[in-house]
């Protein structure tokens, strides 16, 4: 076995991609191509660092006739997938098109109380021939409706989950030239990313603002209702700008992490199976809550509060997977 050949292989079994070992060598990519290629041999300073790089010997490198060695990582090579140009174009495509499901049943779950709050406040002006019962009840049908919307677009996911798993889950390649391209899309991408990211926490922090000064200058439970409305729109508006951005720029490091196993597409699978159950569950609790109560204008607390619950169970879904051996 040739240099040449003996660097492609230690490199795979490495699971590192040509950009890799050229960083980790302080060298051009082209100089690793070169060698692969055998169209360039490295120097003995080069072919020193080579060895103590992927750990094995220097006669090992030089020798043809040496042709096996022990590798930790021997079973990795066949296991490595090359990805291509169009398949991380479309790897990206369908991670956006994940992203707008997903996007679709967080807000329509945020914003299934809206009719509630808007039916109630309309009863309490006695605008409209409505009473408390009969806004209850309309609101309780929009918040049923509007869940079992969200849920279905959860359940959509599925049906491209093993289409994104070679990216998000498996060892994989890059196919040349495919890495500058994207390192290119990311930095261009960057300055809309961190906008749309600023915007969205703008839009996150001063939601409270509207409800806080009408608790404070305003006593009618109507005009309550009505800011709880303004607040619910403001987090699903924020929700609506970050989450594509988030999408893309998650997608584009995703596939820079060439023959990393990364864990942030367990955790979104994670996310979403969680969301497809949690959210249903909480608005049965709210509506059993509320049904018993008949105190809406309190009950309404257990969505800001289930939002940061599911944050923090997300979170610790994370840390136990981590501790198991």
């Amino acid at each position: 076995m040739i240099l040449a050949d003996k660097i492609i292989k230690l490199r795979k079994q490495s699971a590192w991609s040509q950009e890799e070992l050229a960083e980790k060598m302080n060298i051009s990519r082209q100089s690793v191509s070169k060698w692969e290629s055998a169209n360039s041999i490295p120097d003995l300073n080069r072919i020193i660092i080579l060895a103590e790089i992927f750990d094995v010997t220097t006669d090992f490198l030089l020798k043809d006739e040496y042709e096996t060695f022990e590798s930790k990582n021997e079973s990795k090579e066949s296991s490595i997938t090359q990805i291509s140009m169009e398949q991380a174009l479309k790897y990206v495509e369908q991670k956006m098109e994940v992203a707008t499901l997903v996007t679709k049943g967080v807000i329509l779950s945020l914003c299934s109380v809206i009719p509630l709050f808007f039916f109630l406040a309309m009863a309490e002006t006695n605008k409209v021939n409505m009473t408390d019962d009969m806004a209850a009840g309309f609101g309780v049908l929009g918040i049923l409706i509007m869940v079992s919307v969200a849920v279905s677009f959860f359940i959509k996911t599925n049906q491209y989950e093993n289409e994104i798993a070679v990216i998000d889950h498996d060892l994989f390649e890059l196919a040349y030239g495919v890495h500058s391209v994207f390192q290119e899309k990311l930095e261009k991408f960057r300055p809309r990313y961190n906008l749309r990211l600023s915007i969205a926490i703008f839009l996150f922090i001063i939601s409270f603002v509207p409800l806080m000064f009408s608790a404070m200058f305003f006593k009618g439970s109507d005009i309550t209702l009505m800011m709880l409305i303004l607040l619910m729109l403001l987090i699903a508006t924020g929700i609506y700008i970050l989450s594509p951005v988030a999408t893309r720029f998650e997608a584009y490091n995703s596939i820079l992490k060439d023959n990393v196993k990364t864990e942030k597409g367990k955790r979104e699978k994670r996310a979403e199976k969680l969301a497809a159950f949690y959210w249903p569950l909480l608005t049965a609790i709210f509506l059993g809550w509320s049904l018993w109560t008949m105190n809406w204008s309190v009950t309404w607390i257990i969505w800001p509060v289930g939002a940061v619950l599911f944050a923090a169970l997300v979170g610790l879904m994370e840390l136990l997977d981590k501790e198991e051996p």
